[in-house]
Parts: structure tokens; sequence; C-alpha cells
């Protein structure tokens, strides 16, 4: 393990704690990745196994995934879901060599397979899985671990046919440099931190503070309570709660259930003007929400977007556009108003700052 965690003796004593910490975070990260990793690659093997016993059955497989992920899901939980079961099937598929050898385990014989010693992981590993050129594929794999693309930067690649474009350009330095240019912001040295797929991993509940700042968790701590004590039928659901696509992780800042209305309330907070994209991944929730969480006795899901930024547009309505009689006509009497949310955000506002300078003020004040 020493050979793993950085030591270093420099004139920067606080650069030398950091590297300690962080070297030491990147090889516990490691650590936990490569049996992630494993661990969803056999999955694959396995299911792919079963799958061939049915060879003749065009269906079996699907049948096998959709049983596979019930009863996986029942017994543990997150993180097996009919899509994701059958991305270990597809994982062990597009890259078999993963694992170099597979030995059957008994009693007398619990060898462990041995993985490869270049591994991604498993985030980088589900976005691939999004390029059927495997040539491309394995292209992309190659160029993201040399080059330690982040999960956005490849995401990015793949998104804008990087591969092709580098192949057929004559100026291929160029459109590298371009490349690394418009994706330094997504290079995240510490992006690991913050993968919801290890905490899930590891059965450990998400730290909701890493995704909001201190303003935001004050107005979302006290809008919780706001919506509570209005006395209209809300009953809490989660917060910063996460949706995972095939694409981008989100979270959705505050849900509830209104057991009046009988539907899911979602509610989103922007620290800039609401933009038609919030308002449209406003409406991908709703849809997402209605397809995995709604059910038959439900309403449509509602979604609010506020802003806490500026006083215009503070607060936009999303539902599906079929229901939007139903939405002006009833549900308004048990949603608050465009104008109680403004004002409550105004006064949270407010005594966030108030509370700033009360302690920039004490801390003065001991340092006199």
């Amino acid at each position: 393990m020493n050979e793993l965690i950085k030591y270093q003796i420099t004139d920067d004593l606080l650069g030398d704690a950091s590297s300690i910490i962080e070297s030491a975070q990147k090889a516990a990260f490691r650590t936990v990745n490569a049996a992630l990793v494993m661990r969803n690659w056999l999955l694959g093997k396995r299911i792919h196994d079963e799958e061939l016993k049915g060879a003749d059955r065009a269906e079996y497989g699907m049948e096998i995934v959709e049983k596979l992920s019930e009863s996986l899901t029942a017994k543990y939980g997150k993180g097996f879901n009919k899509r994701t079961v059958y991305k270990f099937q597809q994982f062990y598929k597009y890259f078999p060599e993963i694992v170099r050898s597979v030995t059957a385990q008994s009693d007398d014989n619990e060898n462990v397979p041995s993985t490869t010693a270049q591994l991604l992981t498993w985030t980088h590993y589900e976005k691939l899985l999004q390029v059927n050129d495997k040539e491309a594929r394995d292209w992309y794999a190659k160029e993201a671990y040399e080059q330690s693309w982040s999960v956005r930067t490849l995401q990015r690649n793949i998104g804008t046919q990087y591969y092709y474009r580098i192949l057929k350009s004559q100026d291929k330095a160029g459109v590298e440099d371009e490349m690394k240019q418009l994706t330094s912001q997504y290079q995240n040295k510490l992006e690991f931190i913050k993968n919801p797929v290890i905490a899930e991993f590891l059965g450990m509940q998400e730290n909701t503070s890493l995704y909001e700042s201190d303003l935001e968790q004050c107005i979302i701590d006290n809008l919780q309570r706001f919506l509570m004590e209005l006395g209209k039928g809300y009953a809490f659901v989660a917060r910063q709660q996460h949706i995972h696509t095939e694409k981008e992780d989100y979270y959705i800042d505050l849900v509830f259930y209104n057991y009046i209305l009988k539907c899911f309330v979602l509610i989103d907070l922007k620290t800039e003007k609401i933009t038609h994209q919030d308002v449209g991944q406003m409406d991908m929730y709703i849809r997402m929400y209605d397809d995995l969480k709604k059910t038959s006795d439900d309403n449509p899901t509602l979604g609010i977007v506020l802003c806490s930024e500026t006083d215009d547009d503070i607060a936009r309505y999303s539902i599906l556009h079929e229901n939007e009689q139903l939405f002006a006509s009833k549900y308004k009497l048990y949603l608050p108003t465009e104008e109680e949310l403004r004002a409550e955000i105004e006064t949270q506002k407010e005594f966030y700052y108030m509370q700033k300078k009360e302690v920039g003020r004490k801390t003065l004040c001991h340092s006199l």
C-alpha cells in the first residue's frame, strides 16, 4: 500500500499533506473500482452462460435478465434494475478480455479471477457500451486510460464522434488540441469521490452536501419545511434523489408526494436564471418518474423549477402537456403560488446573508 500512496518532503507542508490524502483516496478508489468491474463482468459472464442453455429461443436471454433483475433487487436493493443487469451481459460480450482467466470455484479451490492491469471505472465502461463499432470502442477505451479522461470527457468525445473526426483529419494535432481545450473543465482529478455508482456498490448513503452550495442547502432546508407546513397534503419522499441515465447522473433537489392530489411533486432549485434547458430537464424527470414510480392509481407527476438568483421567472411549473387543463383547474389549489415561493426564497436568502455577516463579525472580533 505504501507504494500506492505518495510521500514526499518539500518546503510546502500543505502540498505534501494534500498529496498523501489524494493519493490514498485514489488508491482506495482503484481497489474498490477493480472489485466493481470484476463483479459486473462475472455477472455478465454468468448470465451469458445461462443464456446459452436456451440458444434456440431468441427471447430466452431477456427472460433471464428480467427474472434475475427482480430477484437481485428484492435481495440487494438498488443497482440491479433490468437495464443495468442487461449492461452486465453486454459488458462481458464487448470486453471479454477484462478478466484473463476464470477458474471454477469450489470448497477446495477458491481461486480468484485475475484482472488486467489497466482498468477504467465502471462508469467509463457504461459509456463505452454505447459504441457499437468495436474498433472505435477499443480506441476510446485505450485513449481514456492513457490520457486519464474523465467520464464526462469520454462521453463528450463519443458524442462528438471524436474518433472518426481525428481518423479523417489532416490536422490530427489540431483536432486533439481543440478537444483538450473544450474538455479541460471536465478533468476533475477528484471526480471519483462523488461517484454515485461506487457509493451504491459499497451500500453507502450518498453525501448530498457534495452536490449543494451553502446557499442552496439553506434554501432547500427551508423549502422542505415550508411545504410540509402548508398543510396541503405533502409527504416528504427524498432529497437530492439520484437519477442515472445512459449519459448523465442527475439529482432532484426535493421530492414530495401529495396524498390529496395523489401525485409526486418534484422541485429543482437553480442558482442562475431559469433556462429552457432547465424546464426541459424537469420534463425529463417527470417522464422518468411517471415511468418508474407512478402507479396506476397516481395522477401525473408535477415539477417545479425554482430560481434563487433573480426576481423574474422565480418559478416555473411543469407537467405533461396532455394534462394542462387538469393542472390549471385543480392542482394550483394545493401548490404554493409563485408569490409564496418567491417570498420564501427571498426570506431565506436574507437570513442566510445575515448569518454570514454575523459569523464574519464574530471572527473579526476574535482576531482583534
